[in-house]
């Protein structure tokens, strides 16, 4: 009796078993395809989050940087990385810039800021700030209303002027804001105007450079439709309002047309001995090069 018992308990332990394993296996099965569509799904969005979020701080504080190409890599379930590759027109010559690769998940995506962010050499004699991959010199802007710099406010028109058979970008900072006409009226019809440099943060730059972010636009095309679309871009970018220069900003300009509106400063490009026609201007604060590239017969600089 007692034997029969034990086998009939045991013989419904195990259908018990196996009923709880073709039900875990049937839940597996149908969980797998719901997990694998949700993960999709937030890996997906957050994918397209950090798109937008790319291109929108490429539209307003890049200076001079066009992206070639952004695609999305190593992309799984749960997240993956974006890859941006970018260049610099310069008069015509384009010149390597560094490479983003920014990732995200389902909750949190994370821009390359480690490759934004100029790198900076100092040695006894020098400092300059320069792209960590390509190593070429990064431009500088300088706020007029910001009277003291670590290394003093660069002038390296003289310089660059002297070279010979080169193309060059130059950030120009004005001692003023001025508007737009009366940029034009000042700057060289030789010279491309590639870049305005509308704002940036106030800080002290006395001890040693702080790395902030200068906001602008290319005005190529059209500058008013530019313009607005900066406007757009800005309102975008910081939703929540929490960037206070942005916020100032727009505050500043909320009412005013764009010919009314005042400039810091200009990126430009062209031929180097085009340059000297800027020596000694007074709406000149600082001169600061950035990226170069030797003419070549094969390749006609735009001006």
């Amino acid at each position: 009796m007692d034997s029969s018992l034990n086998g009939a308990l045991k013989r419904a332990k195990r259908k018990q078993l196996l009923k709880i394993i073709i039900t875990s296996i049937i839940v597996v099965l149908i969980s797998l395809p719901i997990l694998y569509k949700t993960g999709n799904y937030f890996a997906a969005k957050s994918s397209e989050r950090l798109h937008d979020e790319l291109f929108l701080h490429n539209a307003i504080a890049e200076p001079n940087i066009q992206v070639d190409s952004q695609v999305t890599s190593n992309s799984s379930m749960f997240g993956g990385n974006i890859v941006t590759n970018r260049s610099k027109n310069i008069n015509g010559y384009l010149v390597q810039w560094s490479t983003l690769t920014s990732s995200y998940d389902w909750l949190r995506t994370k821009v390359d800021y480690n490759e934004l962010i100029p790198g900076f050499y100092w040695s006894d004699r020098e400092f300059y700030e320069y792209d960590k991959q390509t190593k070429n010199k990064v431009a500088t802007f300088y706020h007029p209303s910001i009277q003291k710099y670590y290394d003093g406010v660069q002038n390296e028109l003289g310089d660059i002027s002297r070279m010979k058979n080169y193309v060059a970008e130059v950030a120009i900072s004005f001692n003023q804001p001025y508007t737009l006409e009366e940029i034009q009226a000042k700057i060289p019809d030789n010279l491309n105007i590639v870049w305005l440099y509308m704002a940036s943060p106030m800080v002290d730059e006395s001890k040693g450079p702080a790395g902030m972010p200068v906001y602008g636009f290319d005005p190529s095309n059209s500058p008013e439709e530019a313009y607005n679309s900066f406007i757009d871009s800005l309102k975008k970018y910081d939703a929540a309002g929490d960037n206070k220069t942005i916020q100032k900003f727009l505050n500043l300009n909320k009412n005013k047309q764009f010919d009314e509106v005042k400039i810091l400063g200009a990126m430009l490009t062209g031929q180097t001995q085009n340059f000297k026609a800027l020596e000694n201007q007074d709406f000149v604060r600082g001169a600061s090069v950035g990226a170069t590239a030797q003419i070549v017969p094969y390749i006609k600089p735009k001006k």
